[in-house]
């Protein structure tokens, strides 16, 4: 094997830190005055001016491997010039050159039978203490002996020239599958490298593993051994909703399913919002706020290193990164298998679908196909109130693929099962965006646990007429009168409005897709 050096991909004259631990990253952070520690001894950081994810800032180039695989949307899977990423490339490597880099070999996803390895090299010391908490990780006495199945570079200090270089804006994330490299540049927003990793994978398993990607958490009963799968795009409750006391939690974003039905996570830990956060309301993310996790902007009570979690003055998208083994009950090997139940969650601005319905199979791949829920507050730039949105597989801005073969596969994996699913709205349940309000954390809670435990197989049932999804019509511990929204809004011809206007938005959109798709899914949509 190769001796590691900087040398080898085109970096000279810089100062090498590898595989530094977490305490070591926290004391040259603060040293730098790149970061703080709080009153209890947590790092915190400020990102700069991207708070948030630029997915129309994220390209992919296209080459041999990628020309007739790619769905090229122009929204998300921008094509971007092989010749363009080879000029960025050395510029890159010429800016990072000179400078004290931190390096780190790390893996992603926990069934070693797709272990892929993962070596970053980073300009910013929290860029590397993120890869830690994110990845899977080796020892120190690992580093330089695992051969890396890719590069990812992440200079957010360097600035690309768009008219010359072919991006957008100074900011980009670039893949290269047939390189195996990523860059990410001119942003200090960690959620980059997470959501471009994630992005390979869901190119790389389905295509050449046969192993179904998801943009989901998942956690399993203590007892029982039942498997749930947490769909849903951030704010709509992934983490908050899948960290539950009564099951272990095997991951709380991205996971894949593979030919023989296991579930495994990519990753190796955690990346909350933690906005309004506290030890009664989510208390397993609570208790991993602690030394080695990473706040991120974040601001102080007056006078105090005490984080003041109601503050949202920098972004409503505050995070934390930890590693998963901060949460006290976690599935050890983060994999299991015996699934038995698969939640859509969504933030309804409209304010008119139900906590929880019980999909059928073409309703649960129509739904998955579309992944309707609102962009919330400050997860991206510029979004400052909840918009209604389509995100296919609840995961647009990190799908490669087209999206109806991800929903095949979906179809496959349900199939001669008898695997529940649901939809669950997290979101507005009284009214749209200016006169409802949200329902309780505990209610969803509630109704989540009646449908892991079975209850809600027990109870009756009435029929949508729009949607046709069934709406239970009791839930044990919650008040019969939040199942159906129709029972909450005060104006009921307002209501009928909001229901076809969002009805008419899913058939719309469905369009895109309708001669890529069979009675499978197009059974499941809405009837006007």
């Amino acid at each position: 094997m190769i001796p590691f050096s900087l040398k080898n991909y085109g970096i000279f004259n810089s100062s090498e830190n590898c595989q530094l631990s977490p305490n070591e990253l926290q004391n040259i952070i603060i040293k730098k005055k790149m970061g703080v520690e709080t009153k209890s001894g947590v790092l915190a950081i400020k990102t700069g001016s991207f708070t948030g994810r630029s997915p129309k800032d994220r390209f992919i180039v296209k080459d041999v491997i990628t020309k007739k695989q790619v769905w090229w949307d122009k929204k998300f899977n921008q094509s971007f010039d092989p010749e363009k990423f080879d000029h960025l490339y050395k510029k890159i490597v010429k800016y990072l050159s000179g400078k004290t880099l931190y390096i780190r070999d790390g893996y992603l996803c926990s069934d070693k039978r797709y272990q892929f390895n993962i070596r970053s090299i980073s300009e910013y010391p929290w860029s590397d203490l993120f890869v830690h908490n994110l990845f899977l990780r080796f020892s120190k006495i690992e580093f330089g002996k695992i051969l890396p199945d890719w590069l990812l570079f992440c200079a957010p200090g360097f600035k690309s020239d768009p008219i010359k270089d072919g991006t957008n804006q100074k900011n980009f994330s670039i893949l290269n599958f047939s390189k195996k490299i990523v860059l990410i540049g001119g942003s200090g927003y960690t959620g980059e490298i997470k959501k471009s990793i994630f992005s390979v994978l869901n190119f790389i398993l389905p295509i050449y593993k046969n192993v179904f990607p998801m943009h989901c958490a998942a956690n399993i009963g203590k007892y029982k051994k039942d498997t749930a799968l947490f769909f849903g795009l951030s704010g709509t409750g992934k983490t908050t909703i899948s960290n539950d006391p009564n099951r272990n939690l095997i991951g709380d974003d991205e996971h894949g399913w593979t030919c023989d039905n296991i579930i495994f996570n990519f990753e190796g830990g955690c990346y909350a919002k933690v906005l309004g956060i506290s030890r009664k309301k989510e208390p397993m993310i609570y208790h991993a706020i602690k030394k080695g996790a990473m706040l991120e902007n974040v601001l102080f009570k007056k006078e105090t290193q005490e984080v003041d979690f109601l503050d949202d003055s920098i972004t409503q998208n505050m995070r934390i990164s930890y590693p998963i083994h901060f949460v006290n009950n976690i599935e050890k090997k983060l994999l299991s298998s015996n699934i038995k139940n698969i939640f859509f969650l969504t933030y309804d601005a409209f304010g008119v679908l139900p906590p929880i319905a019980k999909l059928n199979r073409s309703q649960s791949s129509y739904y998955f196909l579309l992944g309707y829920t609102s962009k919330v507050a400050g997860t991206e730039l510029n979004i400052k109130k909840p918009q209604a949105t389509f995100s296919s597989c609840f995961g647009a801005p990190f799908m490669p693929l087209h999206p109806v073969k991800y929903t095949n596969m979906l179809i496959k994996k349900l199939d001669n099962t008898e695997i529940n699913v649901w939809m669950v709205n997290t979101g507005l349940i009284s009214g749209e965006y200016s006169s409802g309000y949200r329902i309780q954390l505990n209610d969803t809670r509630k109704i989540v646990q009646s449908a892991l435990n079975g209850l809600l197989l027990k109870v009756p049932y009435e029929k949508d007429p729009v949607f046709n999804f069934l709406i239970p019509k009791y839930c044990p511990g919650v008040s019969s009168s939040i199942l159906n929204p129709k029972n909450l809004w005060k104006n009921k011809k307002m209501y009928r409005i909001q229901v076809k206007i969002l009805a008419k938005k899913f058939i719309n959109h469905f369009e895109m897709y309708r001669k890529y798709t069979d009675k499978n899914i197009s059974s499941g949509e809405p009837i006007l």
